[in-house]
């Protein structure tokens, strides 16, 4: 068996599908987590983080069109492969729209299915992270976990610098606080998005030449935060 190549997510109520996608990435080394149903697949993606999700568009208690939406709404990096019978073209343009990255029909050949789902996996990696970042008057080592600002030291907690490393991985992109919170966070469940208004107002603070007009970790009304260098 492969190296552990990540978790996929299997988002299918036919048992006998759901055999067959453990089998065919289970032998390429992946870890699988299997949900029966569409609530099910949203509270696993929550607590799994796959690095893919395989998705039948037909399931009992929400849909896998919501499920999709809700998946690119917190997460719009991970990859989505849509799986289902129905064939009609105005399902598989709207769920492209809706952010999935293929559709395969049914009945499928797990060969092809296993080739699009690491196609997809491959265009999304990300590539190696920048261990320094430098934006108006402050320079930011993510390695030693210093920062500075007009050349002097400023304290931040590891909280901040991961929230801020997740700002400057993704400048000049809205990034809700649902996002935040499941990639910097980790929350299994989201107790409320005030912490993240807390931790911006105290990053604010230390980074911004005026806090309260802020330049670089602006405030998009309605939809999140985002970080202009």
């Amino acid at each position: 068996m492969s190296e552990n190549q990540g978790t996929i997510l299997i988002v299918e109520d036919d048992p006998r599908i759901q055999k067959v996608l453990y089998r065919l990435f289970h032998d390429q080394g992946y870890q699988t987590e299997i949900a029966p149903d569409g609530q099910a697949g949203v509270e696993s993606f929550q607590s799994c983080s796959p690095v893919a999700v395989v998705l039948d568009l037909i399931l009992p208690r929400l849909s896998g069109l919501e499920v999709c939406k809700h998946i690119k709404r917190v997460s719009p990096e991970t990859p989505v492969l849509m799986l289902s019978a129905v064939s009609e073209v105005v399902d598989k343009v709207l769920l492209l729209e809706l952010g999935a990255e293929d559709y395969v029909t049914k009945p499928f050949s797990p060969r092809e299915l296993l080739a699009r789902v690491q196609a997809s996996i491959r265009r999304r990696r990300k590539p190696e992270p920048t261990l320094t970042y430098k934006f108006g008057d402050c320079e930011i080592d993510f390695l030693k976990m210093t920062a500075r600002k007009d050349g002097g030291k400023i304290t931040l907690t590891a909280h901040e610098f991961k929230l801020l490393r997740f700002f400057t991985e993704n400048p000049e992109r809205v990034l809700s606080r649902d996002e935040l919170l499941n990639v910097v966070w980790g929350y299994n469940s989201y107790p409320t998005t005030r912490t993240v208004d807390n931790q911006i107002l105290k990053l604010r603070q230390k980074l911004e030449s005026d806090p309260a007009n802020p330049r670089h970790l602006q405030t998009i009304y309605g939809a999140g935060y985002k970080f202009a260098p």
